[in-house]
């Protein structure tokens, strides 16, 4: 492609050298440049890509776009400076993959909590009801039956377009994708067009990167801001934030709530840990999962469903079948009895309805111990919350490691103890080991109680120090239950 028709829809600053110049690839990585490649300088936050560029015209860079432009001009190299390289790299990458969301119908999720369930749900869905799928997500990228291992809940501008290539190529008529505050901050969905967006709901979270809780609410809203009037919103109506989402798009809206008059309704009927009875507008439906969060994120794919023109009778159906997603209150039971729940929850609120939706099963009639720990280098302020919120709502709590990353296990520990007052301190013993935590956990349990091993869900490492470290919470459990 040439690179006249690459910058087409952005507004250069200056440009230097021939734009009629043949561009094979586009990339802001500089080690993957080769020749012929367009080189995108990106000012990160950890490091500027502008450093890059007399690397990347080594490599064979036949153009760079860049916001500064460099003192030291390659003959032969063209050059195109725009304000922010941030701003349109996603329009850049959408063009020279030629436009690959308009070949699909592609449905975005965002909020703090449920993101990766509503898409995976939609994603298996739309798959029973006979359609080719993507899904792009937390836990793994899917193009159809095909699992794609992924690092970042959204890719960047480049390789996102490279899988939605794929994925059109493939055949996919729609793709179910989770839209991070990250990705949407950094433009990363630039220049893709959206067929309907969901918001989930909104608590402290990332606060690390967004600095306030203002910023990280506006990163969400403006994923709305931006789709088309031809577009759908489904805004969750008990979130706090769930109609300030929508105030500004041109999309359709729609609601969906547990509590008050929506566009879609649900309330429980009965529960227990193998699944809930609901009634979903006015329709009676057995479903596989437990929690009133877990309410309100069936409601939000039921709805997607038929905004997408499905039938509510067919969506129901279907919905009955679905099952819960790898490491989503995901259960481990024990020979003896014993009911221990693997959970991703990370943040105070999604302990909260994790451990509200344990005693809503165990009635009382069943102790609650909780493990968890908090990640390093992300949010120090939400680890004295999530301590406080475990030991509300827990009978024991054990303190342990999570990701540590950078940091010292001991710290974050320390952290999460300094929320707590002497009488809380009563209930909470800590182990920076989390194998030895999770089997202290499964020792103090007798028949009938629950325990809760949040922080981790899916993953099957520990990253310490750089270093990923095979660690899986599932199988841990397993080989101490002896399962």
């Amino acid at each position: 492609m040439k690179l006249k028709e690459l910058i087409k829809n952005i507004k250069p600053l200056c440009v230097k050298g021939n734009i009629d110049t043949d561009i094979v690839c586009v990339n802001i990585d500089s080690r993957k440049i080769s020749n012929g490649h367009l080189f995108i300088a990106m000012k990160g936050t950890q490091v500027d890509g502008h450093k890059f560029i007399p690397m990347a015209i080594t490599q064979g860079a036949a153009a760079i776009l860049c916001e500064d432009m460099p003192e030291d001009i390659v003959d032969g190299v063209a050059y195109v400076q725009v304000k922010s390289t941030e701003d349109v790299v996603g329009e850049v990458a959408t063009q020279f993959h030629g436009d690959p969301s308009r070949k699909l119908k592609l449905v975005g999720v965002t909020g703090t909590n449920g993101k990766t369930t509503i898409a995976t749900l939609l994603y298996n869905m739309f798959r029973k009801f006979g359609f080719r799928c993507g899904l792009l997500s937390t836990v793994c990228n899917y193009i159809e039956g095909d699992a794609l291992p992924t690092s970042h809940t959204t890719p960047d501008a480049i390789e996102l377009n490279q899988l939605l290539e794929r994925m059109a190529k493939a055949g996919c008529q729609y793709v179910f994708m989770e839209c991070s505050s990250h990705a949407i901050a950094q433009k990363r969905i630039g220049g893709l067009n959206f067929a309907g967006g969901i918001f989930t709901n909104l608590t402290r979270d990332h606060l690390d990167y967004h600095k306030t809780f203002e910023n990280y609410r506006d990163a969400k809203k403006a994923f709305f801001d931006g789709l088309p009037k031809t577009a759908f919103a489904i805004t969750n109506a008990d979130d706090k934030n769930g109609m300030i989402m929508v105030q500004n798009t041109k999309a359709t809206v729609k609601t969906y709530s547990t509590t008050s008059m929506a566009d879609f309704k649900a309330k429980i009927l009965e529960c227990h840990f193998g699944g809930m009875y609901l009634e979903i507008d006015g329709r009676e439906v057995g479903v596989q999962f437990i929690g009133k969060f877990n309410v309100s994120n069936l409601l939000a794919v039921y709805g997607a469903a038929v905004m997408l023109g499905q039938q509510p009778e067919d969506v129901l159906v279907v919905l009955s079948t679905l099952k819960s997603v790898s490491g989503r209150l995901d259960p481990v039971r024990s020979p003896e009895g014993v009911t221990a729940i693997v959970d991703y929850a990370h943040t105070p609120d999604a302990l909260e309805n994790v451990l509200k939706a344990i005693h809503e099963v165990l009635n009382k009639k069943g102790h609650v111990i909780t493990v968890c720990g908090a990640g390093g280098n992300r949010d120090k302020g939400k680890r004295p919350l999530m301590a406080q919120e475990a030991v509300r709502q827990s009978d024991k709590v054990i303190i342990t490691s999570d990701n540590p990353r950078f940091e010292e296990p001991q710290d974050i520990i320390n952290d999460m103890l300094a929320g707590l007052n002497s009488q809380q301190m009563k209930k909470v013993v800590s182990i920076v080991d989390r194998k030895e935590a999770i089997r202290t956990a499964c020792m103090l349990a007798q028949k009938g109680d629950v325990i809760l091993v949040a922080g981790k869900g899916h993953e099957d490492y520990q990253e310490i120090k750089g270093v990923k470290h095979h660690f899986d919470d599932k199988e841990i459990l397993h080989e101490i239950f002896g399962n």
